[in-house]
């Protein structure tokens, strides 16, 4: 390894401190003395092994405060691997500390080569997790991987995505238009136990009144005029599977009561039918509109909205998704110019920029119709802010790149933010920083922050 591994050893005992310190002395090594100083010295090290006496004060005689801390190691850093050091007379508490996750235990006297052994295992297997998690995150064929986003708040609906999904609740899905609604109830169909079935999709302001209810529940022969053959509707064909409901706010008045019954009873009766007929299907909506402004205004019924919404998920903008904009541009560029040019082009400088501070009112299906034009108008290699016909930016000014200057904003932030949780207190807002009082006096004075 380039670069030392770092090993935190929880030990009271100062002789054994030395002990270990000398024995581990190809590590980067840290000591703790207490339960409290562990863990600043956990969130300040972030290490990859921790040897953890199970005797810490303040009760030194048992194992308590010991299984205590473990936990809270395996709280705040799961991967690290931890290392129990116990009597020999304490074979349970080891044992039981393997359940709650160590990786394993070491009964005492000390003796240094065997505990360096373990922690080298412990130490190898932590860097063959980590490559594996690190393979995994390139290959996985995940039913999110159409789903491109690198900003925090879309990787965050992501995850609600992936926890909502092997669900069966009614979910709302909520976001301006063009930001990706129908992809994401696709993704939720496709990581839920019904991912086999069909996916049938709806969009209820595509559909005139007049049909929409045949369409949503079918019809029997006769029903009206031209009704030559019984039919099923969109509900009764995704039987087993997800049904989407595409702006659900455009659902007229009559048909709200009737898809709150089929939601409550989940039957259905066909138009000009009486034969009630059970459905079992998973239920997704989405809408571009103000539900709530909607039932205040008498348009939407606010029983129907509760119903739907057992599962609300806010779907940002674009404009509010960073970096995400130059990531979505760059995926539509390589599909498009496959299919439309055939030769290899590439965004200017000047167009990255651009597509960059560009408020996106159309949100990602925006994105993809200037890229489209932008593919098919250029002539050169370089796709121009003209080719993509921005206007109207933004005058935010522009982030900076350099690591440094980066680097400084995000210390400034994250101090002034501790410091203000706190009420200035440096002692508290350095633990919370992960470091040390001088430490954090330092980055005041550098960083020119009043206190």
């Amino acid at each position: 390894m380039s670069e030392r591994s770092t090993l935190l050893i929880v030990e009271d005992d100062p002789g054994i401190q030395r002990q270990l310190r000398w024995c581990f002395d190809d590590f980067n090594i840290v000591t703790a003395g207490d339960s409290k100083e562990a863990i600043a010295q956990l969130r300040r090290h972030e290490p990859d092994v921790v040897t953890l006496d199970m005797g810490l004060p303040p009760d030194p005689g048992g194992t308590s405060e010991g299984l205590a801390t473990l936990e809270k190691i395996q709280q705040l850093s799961p991967y690290t691997k931890v290392i129990v050091v116990t009597g020999n007379d304490d074979r349970e508490s080891a044992v039981q500390a393997i359940g709650m996750g160590a990786y394993d235990f070491y009964l005492k006297p000390i003796d240094p080569d065997i505990l360096k052994l373990i922690v080298n295992r412990a130490l190898q297997l932590r860097e063959l997790e980590k490559e594996n998690r690190s393979l995994s995150s390139q290959t996985q064929d995940s039913p999110l991987a159409g789903i491109i986003a690198t900003s925090a708040s879309m990787l965050n609906v992501c995850r609600i995505i992936e926890r909502v999904a092997p669900t069966d609740v009614t979910t709302l899905l909520l976001g301006e238009s063009g930001t990706g609604k129908e992809v994401l109830a696709r993704a939720l169909h496709n990581l839920s136990d019904r991912a086999s079935a069909k996916f049938v999709a709806i969009n209820c302001a595509a559909i005139p009144e007049t049909l929409l209810e045949s369409e949503l529940f079918g019809y029997e022969k006769g029903a009206f005029t031209g009704a030559i053959k019984q039919t099923k509707g969109k509900i009764e064909s995704a039987n087993g599977g997800t049904f989407f409901l595409d702006e659900i706010g455009d659902l007229p008045m009559p048909l709200q009561a009737k898809l709150l019954r089929f939601l409550q009873e989940r039957i259905i009766e066909r138009v000009g039918g009486r034969q009630e007929i059970p459905v079992d299907v998973r239920v997704i909506c989405a809408t571009h509109q103000n539900l709530k402004d909607m039932i205040s205004s008498g348009t939407f019924r606010e029983d129907l909205y509760y119903r739907l919404s057992e599962i609300s998920i806010n779907i940002p903008p674009l404009r509010e998704r960073d970096g995400d904009a130059v990531l979505l541009a760059r995926s539509f560029l390589n599909k498009l110019t496959e299919s439309l040019s055939g030769k290899a082009k590439r965004f200017s400088n000047s167009a990255l920029i651009a597509l960059e501070k560009y408020a996106w009112p159309g949100n990602v299906r925006e994105l993809e119709n200037k890229v489209k034009r932008a593919v098919i108008m250029s002539e050169g290699e370089q796709i121009t802010p003209e080719e993509l016909e921005l206007d109207n930016l933004n005058s935010t000014p522009d982030l900076p790149f350099n690591l440094r200057v980066v680097r400084e904003t995000a210390e400034k932030d994250a101090v002034i933010r501790a410091l203000s949780y706190v009420n200035n207190n440096i002692a508290q807002a350095a633990e919370l920083l992960g470091v040390s009082r001088p430490t954090l006096y330092d980055l005041i004075k550098k960083l020119n922050i009043e206190v």
